[in-house]
This record gives structure tokens, sequence and C-alpha cells, in this order.
């Protein structure tokens, strides 16, 4: 039976009398915010994008809380604290509602459920666009902390997605040692991060 095994259902949990607790799987948000996919017009392109970047990059296995909302601040900014205060995410990134127009309150929702803001992950992730686009100056994404999450708002379009996490990303698991959150590496041949030495 050379690299053949049953299927079995591991319970991750240790008995009652056992002095050994099972490392939990670190939890990761993605928030899809966006009227047409929440209704079902738009597939969910950006989440799904997303959440595929995220198993590309990241070595340590996770579990995702997955999200489609529309742009409604106070559901986003319960849809935020549910996943930073009930499931425990270390990481939330949310997808779309980041431009100028009326119904784009993504930031606000952010800046108002944060402990901390942390102004360099927006002003990076504009860099990055601005490389490829114009348009990129009208963006408004920011990022911040709730407790020992780190939330990070991204465009809505999957190329502007990537193209913004990949510059910030290599910081996200040093930022979320500092706040107390589980150890995160990386897939090097994909991404490396950095942590001072």
């Amino acid at each position: 039976m050379d690299g053949v095994f049953p299927d079995f259902n591991f319970d991750r949990s240790a008995p009652a009398d056992s002095p050994y607790e099972m490392p939990q799987l670190a939890k990761i948000g993605v928030l899809n915010i966006s009227d047409r996919a929440s209704a079902g017009i738009y597939e969910d392109a950006p989440g799904k994008a997303c959440v595929a970047l995220l198993r590309e990059w990241l070595a340590t296995p996770f579990e995702s809380d997955y999200s489609v909302i529309p742009d409604e601040r106070a559901e986003i900014e319960a849809g935020l604290r549910r996943m930073a205060d009930e499931a425990g995410c270390c990481l939330v990134v949310t997808t779309g509602g980041t431009g100028p127009s009326p119904r784009d309150v993504t930031p606000e929702a952010t800046a108002a459920v944060c402990d901390k803001l942390l102004p360099g992950f927006g002003e990076a992730m504009r860099a990055a666009s601005l490389r490829h686009v114009p348009t990129a100056i009208l963006s408004r994404q920011i990022a911040g902390i709730r407790g020992r999450t780190l939330i990070v708002n991204l465009p809505g379009r999957p190329r502007a997605i990537r193209e913004n996490l990949e510059a910030v990303f290599p910081a996200i698991p040093y930022c979320i040692d500092l706040i107390g959150g589980p150890r995160l590496e990386t897939n090097p041949a994909a991404i490396k991060a950095f942590r001072p030495s």
C-alpha cells in the first residue's frame, strides 16, 4: 500500500483528558463586496481570484471564511466584525467598493471597525497600480488592525487584486506575528515573506 491511505475523517480536537491540544488551522476571511455579485447578477470572480491567490502564495494550511455582500456600510462593518471577533480570522481581505462612486463605502466601513490604521498598505498598493493605470489615484483602499486581525481592502478586478496584494503581501505574515496571530509561511517559489532578522 505504498502511498495509498484510506480516507479517514480525523477529529482535530484532543480527548478531554489529554494534556495535548491539536494545532488549529489559521483562518483567513475573504469578503467580496458587490451589489451585483451578491444579487447573483455577476459571477463572484474577485472573491474566487483572491482565495486562489492566497492558496498559491501560502504554504501554511488555512481555512477560508467566505462571504459575498452588497455595498452597504452596515453590512460590511458587521461582516468584518464577525470575521475578526467570532470567526477568529488572522487576516481579512475585502474585494470591491474602494472607488469614488456613491456606493463605494468599503474604506469607511473598514476604518469604523479598526483599532489602528496602517496607511502604508494603501500607499504601496496605489503606487503599484499606478505603474499600470493612471486611474489608480482614484482608489481609496486602506488597511487596519482590529484586535488580532489584519484587514486589507483590495480592488474589485482580479488582475488588480493580484497587482495590489503582491505589493504588500511580503509584509503581511510579519504584521500578523506582531499582533499575536498565527505564523504564516509563504511558498518562496511564488512570493517571499519578509521578517526582520
